[in-house]
């Protein structure tokens, strides 16, 4: 399996770019696929799907865009199967009680039924969201605030996934496995804030906010309508208490700990992520 190419999907994303990266470490042929460099891959031009397929024989398949109907991936695994793919590792998101989020069930069923090798992961929030996303800007202009209330996520570092997704597409032992990936400890925003603002020496702070002020804030910075429903819902069930739960797949799948939330921000903190703009 590993002398055969392996090709990582939204290889400029999160976590595709660091599977690759690990992969292209360990000598191993990686094509990486994506919109906009390496093998041009999109989901909604199935031309570009056989290309990108062709000497695969591992495939790690990400989030797709919330504008692309999810059902797709039926068809993508179906072709996948077909080309001589045999493992299949799928980045899908975890939802209540660990349940796969809504929007990735159908993903998940494509992935089980395509007739290869599978493994899922379901991470909680990555801490990167913190550096690399969404709540960067704010961070960086002193204020977080979201309708999450004091409820707690169990953030996982986007190393951590890679380093599973990785050892799952080369390895042996990971086939027919759903592993939900958190960290070691629940965090709430206010207490992630908190530690961002110790580590960076700046003042930042976080302030819980009503579902329609947030949705409002997003309406204005034209996100698109989709997007704002779903971070209220995940945000919302956050403030609920769905962001509890804690797992030791990370351990299961690695034989290591999961990385600290707080050692995550030691170091991006060292690497200036969230620096004043003035």
């Amino acid at each position: 399996m590993t002398e055969e190419t392996i090709l990582v999907l939204g290889a400029r994303g999160k976590t595709g770019r660091r599977v690759a990266a690990r992969l292209k470490d360990r000598g191993l042929s990686v094509r990486a696929g994506s919109r906009t460099t390496g093998t041009r891959f999109e989901w909604a031009d199935r031309d570009t799907w056989g290309p990108a397929l062709r000497g695969a024989g591992a495939v790690y398949i990400v989030p797709m865009n919330e504008s692309v109907d999810q059902d797709v991936v039926t068809d993508f695994t179906g072709a996948a199967v077909a080309a001589g793919v045999r493992r299949l590792v799928l980045l899908s998101a975890r939802g209540v009680d660990g349940q796969p989020l809504r929007e990735q069930e159908s993903a998940e069923r494509a992935v089980r039924e395509a007739g290869a090798q599978w493994t899922i992961l379901r991470p909680a929030w990555f801490n990167q969201n913190f550096s690399e996303d969404f709540l960067l800007p704010p961070l960086i202009e002193g204020e977080l605030a979201l309708p999450a209330g004091e409820g707690r996520e169990a953030f996982v570092d986007v190393a951590d996934i890679a380093d599973v997704a990785v050892a799952a597409l080369t390895g042996d032992g990971h086939a027919g496995r759903t592993y939900e990936l958190t960290g070691p400890e629940p965090l709430s925003f206010r207490e992630a804030v908190r530690l961002i603002a110790a580590a960076s020496g700046r003042e930042i702070r976080y302030t819980p906010l009503e579902a329609p002020e947030f949705k409002g804030l997003l309406e204005a910075q034209e996100v698109p309508d989709p997007l704002i429903d779903l971070l209220t819902r995940l945000l919302v069930g956050l403030a609920n208490g769905t962001g509890d739960r804690v797992t030791d797949d990370v351990r299961r799948a690695l034989g290591r700990e999961a990385r600290p939330f707080a050692e995550y921000v030691k170091e991006a903190a060292a690497a200036g992520a969230w620096t004043s703009p003035s």
